[in-house]
């Protein structure tokens, strides 16, 4: 599973967050699990209030809010089939990471 590579939710939260974004490091292959982040469709709710901290991702040419704060440890067996991947929001990415982390 490759990391900033968009997943199907196959969890129990699955109909309020339909898709996962794996962050974790390609490096780290071996464990059961990957760090997550929940997307949720824009069209369901408002903006966020901290737009850095939980921007506004295009997936197939729809918005969902990555909902950084909610990121968790998710067992392999809840990501489903691969829907997008988001290399090319590296930055935007990783900047609401290090924005909940360190505060900048």
């Amino acid at each position: 599973m490759r990391q900033f590579v968009v997943y199907a939710n196959l969890g129990s939260s699955r109909k309020l967050y339909p898709m996962l974004l794996n962050i974790q490091s390609d490096l780290i292959a071996e464990t059961e699990t990957r760090l997550a982040v929940p997307l949720f469709p824009l069209q369901r709710g408002r903006n966020p209030a901290i737009a850095k901290l939980s921007p506004v991702i295009a997936v197939n040419g729809a918005d969902y809010t990555l909902m950084m704060p909610l990121m968790a440890g998710v067992a392999t067996n809840q990501l489903g089939k691969a829907v997008a991947d988001l290399s090319h929001e590296r930055a935007t990415i990783l900047g609401a990471l290090d924005l909940l982390i360190s505060g900048i």
